[in-house]
C-alpha cells in the first residue's frame, strides 16, 4: 500500500478488528454501541495512549498548518511513524511501531478517502488522531474548533460544514451515522447560526 499508494486492501489486523465491531452491533442502545466501538477501536490503534499535547507537536514538526492541503500516502505515513515513534518512547511494551501505522493509515484512509484517491485533507488527518486521542472532550473541541476558525477566532458556515463533515464520518465508517442524524451536515450547520447576527454580511467571518 505504501509504494503503490493504493488504498483497496485491508491490513489482515484491521479485518479482524473489523469484524470484532460487528460482533458489537448487538448492543441494543446506539450511543452504547457506539462508545463501544469507539472505545474498541481507539485501543486497537494505541490513539488511547497519545496526549494530546504529543500529537500537536508532532503536527508542528511536520508544518500541518494549511488545512485544506492535501496528504498523499507517504506524507501520512511519516507523520504516523513519527507519532508512533514518539508513543513507543513511553509505551514500548505496548507500541509496535510498523503495526500501528498500517493499522492508523488503513483506518484514516478507510474513513477519510472513500474515492480512493490515495489523498486525505490535513484537517481530515488532524480530526481522527484529535477524536480518538488521550484528552478531555472540551479540550478535543477546542483544538477542532481553532483549525476552521478565523484569525480573529470566528467561524462560518462553510468552515463549521468542512470540520462537521470530517467528524461524522468517524461513526459513518463504523455503521451508526443514522444514530446521529445521517450524513448531511447541512441542517446542523444551520441550526448553528440561526440566531447569528451577521454584522458584516459580505465576508460572514464577523459577527
Amino acid at each position: 500500500i505504501h509504494q503503490t499508494q493504493t488504498t483497496c486492501w485491508d491490513h489482515p489486523k484491521m479485518a479482524e478488528l473489523y469484524q470484532s465491531l460487528a460482533d458489537l452491533n448487538n448492543v441494543r442502545f446506539s450511543a452504547y454501541r457506539t462508545a463501544m466501538k469507539l472505545r474498541r477501536l481507539q485501543k486497537a490503534l494505541c490513539l488511547d495512549l497519545m496526549s494530546m499535547p504529543m500529537a500537536c507537536e508532532v503536527f508542528d514538526q511536520h508544518g500541518l498548518k494549511q488545512n485544506e492541503q492535501l496528504l498523499d500516502i507517504p506524507q501520512l505515513v511519516t507523520c504516523l511513524t513519527s507519532l508512533y515513534q514518539r508513543l513507543e518512547q513511553s509505551h514500548a511494551h505496548l507500541v509496535n511501531v510498523p503495526l500501528c501505522v498500517d493499522m492508523c493509515l488503513n483506518w484514516l484512509l478507510n474513513v477519510y478517502d472513500t474515492g480512493r484517491t490515495g489523498k486525505i485533507r490535513t484537517l481530515s488527518f488532524k480530526t481522527g488522531v484529535i477524536s480518538l486521542c488521550k484528552a478531555h472532550l472540551e479540550d478535543k473541541y477546542r483544538f477542532l474548533f481553532r483549525q476552521v476558525a478565523s484569525a480573529t477566532g470566528f467561524c462560518d458556515q462553510r468552515r463549521l460544514g468542512l470540520l462537521l463533515h470530517d467528524s461524522i464520518q468517524i461513526p459513518r465508517q463504523l455503521g451508526e451515522v443514522a444514530s446521529f442524524g445521517g450524513s448531511n451536515i447541512e441542517p446542523s450547520v444551520r441550526s448553528c447560526f440561526q440566531f447569528v447576527i451577521v454584522v458584516r454580511s459580505e465576508t460572514q467571518d464577523q459577527y
